[in-house]
């Protein structure tokens, strides 16, 4: 049963350690490239001297440390466009791969010859769907090995591993992700019982649902933290703590004044700041990145799980 799976699906996944190998033709000589300048730049000694703290001290070494990192952007922030193409992949995999898995058997009727021999239904879908899924895992696994370490520099350089687009292309997500969008393409396929409607199903799912836990449920997988600070002071949030901030905005006596913005820090008679006015920072801190990985993931395998047993009853009932 495994031999004639995995007969019976070679091209497809052929076909995604090709597409694979193109990418690594991409991201190999930028990946190198980007490393070799963000040494030269000297960005990681920098960036290790000021710590890991929400806030430090402002001097001059900070503001240089600042300076490199934008002009590390500006030489390499265009490729942000291509990790954009990493986060579209996960739904590939559910539209091309998973929901033809189902949708085309009953489609073109064969469904009625493979269901009837001495193999059970159930016992088709579960070595089916494994065969698939543990295939799909590695390939994934080995896709976000590949985007992390690519992006790293970048995302170091930049706005930390927890801000959006960062967070979903490195770590273990990205194998979540793609497992469920597999899941979801199967479930589709046993819905609609057409291949093209399964797919258009496959990727509408796939985005609603990855766009709700983006924006809705993962700002607050923990308690957010707020820190206030003076705009005449020497305190400023630090470049390289990689917090994630939510909201940022000028107050005055508790009342907002100026929504996304930051005054200062600059020195004392410098700063025509009205009595009261604090900045005000929302901010997740950048040594969660591992915990909301981990709680991301287990909401994506425990959707992934519950698609399968919705896939496989469905399957007991087609005629």
């Amino acid at each position: 049963m495994i031999w004639l799976t995995w007969r019976r699906h070679r091209k497809p996944a052929l076909f995604a350690v090709a597409v694979l190998g193109l990418l690594a033709a991409v991201m190999v000589p930028t990946g190198l490239a980007m490393r070799a300048k963000f040494g030269d730049f000297g960005l990681g000694t920098c960036r290790e001297a000021l710590g890991t703290a929400s806030m430090i001290t402002q001097t001059e070494a900070v503001a240089r440390c600042e300076s490199l990192g934008h002009q590390f952007q500006r030489e390499f922030g265009n490729l942000q466009f291509v990790a954009v193409l990493f986060v579209v992949l996960p739904a590939l995999v559910g539209v091309f791969f998973g929901a033809p898995l189902v949708a085309r058997e009953v489609e073109q009727g064969t469904h009625r010859l493979v269901w009837t021999q001495g193999v059970s239904r159930v016992r088709w879908a579960l070595t089916t769907f494994g065969m698939t899924g543990a295939i799909t895992a590695v390939l994934a696994t080995g896709y976000a090995l590949g985007v992390s370490w690519w992006f790293e520099p970048l995302v170091t350089a930049s706005t930390g591993r927890l801000a959006f687009l960062a967070f979903d292309v490195q770590g273990i997500v990205p194998v979540a992700y793609t497992l469920f969008a597999l899941a979801l393409g199967i479930f589709a396929g046993t819905y609609w019982r057409r291949v093209v409607p399964a797919m258009a199903l496959a990727l509408a799912g796939y985005a609603v649902v990855r766009i709700a836990v983006e924006v809705l449920a993962r700002p607050g997988y923990l308690p957010a933290q707020v820190r206030t600070f003076s705009p005449t002071g020497t305190q400023t949030p630090n470049p390289a703590s990689g917090d994630w901030i939510l909201t940022q905005n000028v107050r005055v006596d508790g009342q907002v004044v100026l929504p996304k913005a930051q005054l200062g820090p600059c020195p004392p008679g410098q700063c025509a700041a009205e009595p009261g006015t604090t900045n005000w920072l929302e901010f997740q801190p950048g040594d969660r990145f591992w915990t909301f990985q981990a709680i991301e993931t287990g909401i994506f395998v425990l959707l992934t799980a519950a698609l399968v047993c919705f896939a496989i009853r469905r399957i007991r009932t087609i005629a």
